[in-house]
């Protein structure tokens, strides 16, 4: 379920680095998002709201609901070939790259599915990364229903295909036997996209228990502020948020990161900051390609 509530800025939990993979998301580089991070300052305090239901655009959002009926399609502020490029930096040192884009639409398990896709390549001396996941969403609940990562981390490489079945809320890693997941769950990438849907309310504080794997609930969204902000891209007017991931690392309730998320109709990342023990990790939009909202989609990926 998804509501908003008091946050406890004081407060300290002994998370354990349960996703790697969904701080890697939400930041760009996974093993640079797993040091230590120093304590952040104390946001303002949130009101009390408790809400069951997620208000997106003219559309609610009730997280018990297993799937949206058709005449209740969910608010959708993105389109095929939308492209965000991004640098990455070490304090002023450039450490990389990544890139979101929207691939367009695909068929899996007989489901009309966006496809989305992350890469991140770079990093520091000894910490080289290049990771790549993709993510297939249902278009009409924007449930996970498969989702692929590839990735090359300290020379080792590994590759991973989740199939998740929402009816069932269970979910299938490679040829393992299935696990329980959450009703209507969401991968790495469609978190993010997820959020991108959603009412962002000033000093309100979100919890969401819709990580496909349960183990890393709930995530939370802390709502801080709005602001102008200029990066190489252009000048935009932002939303500022902190996730709150169970990790050990600087989405932890100890560690300190926001995002800036574009305050108009798209609500696309603009920039992330971090603060390290030794350092901080800056993601910079530098190129994006932006069709009309309007645009419709045409065509079918292959089937799978």
């Amino acid at each position: 379920m998804g509501h908003s509530r008091n946050a406890r800025p004081g407060a300290r939990s002994n998370f354990v680095n349960r996703s790697p993979a969904l701080v890697a998301t939400f930041a760009a580089m996974s093993l640079c998002l797993s040091a230590q991070s120093i304590p952040a300052q104390t946001p303002a305090r949130p009101d009390t709201v408790r809400v069951d239901k997620v208000q997106a655009g003219s559309v609610q959002l009730d997280s018990n609901a297993r799937k949206a009926p058709a005449s209740r399609r969910l608010h959708t502020p993105w389109v095929t070939g939308e492209f965000l490029e991004y640098t990455l930096k070490f304090g002023v040192v450039s450490a990389g790259s990544g890139r979101m884009q929207v691939m367009g639409r695909d068929t899996v398990r007989g489901r009309d599915t966006w496809h989305l896709k992350f890469d991140f390549s770079g990093g520091l001396p000894l910490m080289r990364v290049k990771d790549v996941f993709d993510s297939w969403i249902d278009a009409e609940t924007h449930n996970s229903l498969r989702f692929e990562q590839h990735l090359s981390e300290l020379g080792k490489k590994r590759d991973r295909v989740y199939q998740i079945f929402p009816d069932r809320a269970m979910f299938q890693l490679n040829d393992e036997p299935e696990k329980a997941s959450v009703p209507n769950p969401l991968d790495d990438a469609a978190f993010f996209y997820f959020i991108r849907t959603i009412p962002l309310e000033v000093g309100k504080s979100y919890d969401f228990n819709r990580y496909f794997d349960p183990k890393a609930n709930p995530v939370t969204i802390r709502v801080l502020r709005k602001e102008s902000v200029e990066v190489p891209a252009g000048k935009f007017d932002a939303i500022v948020i902190q996730p709150m991931i169970k990790t050990n690392g600087i989405f932890s309730e100890g560690g300190h990161a926001e995002l800036w998320l574009s305050d108009d109709d798209r609500r696309i990342l603009i920039q992330m900051k971090s603060k390290l023990a030794f350092g901080s990790l800056n993601l910079y939009l530098r190129k994006m390609t932006l069709p009309p909202l309007t645009v419709p989609d045409s065509g079918r990926g292959r089937t799978r």
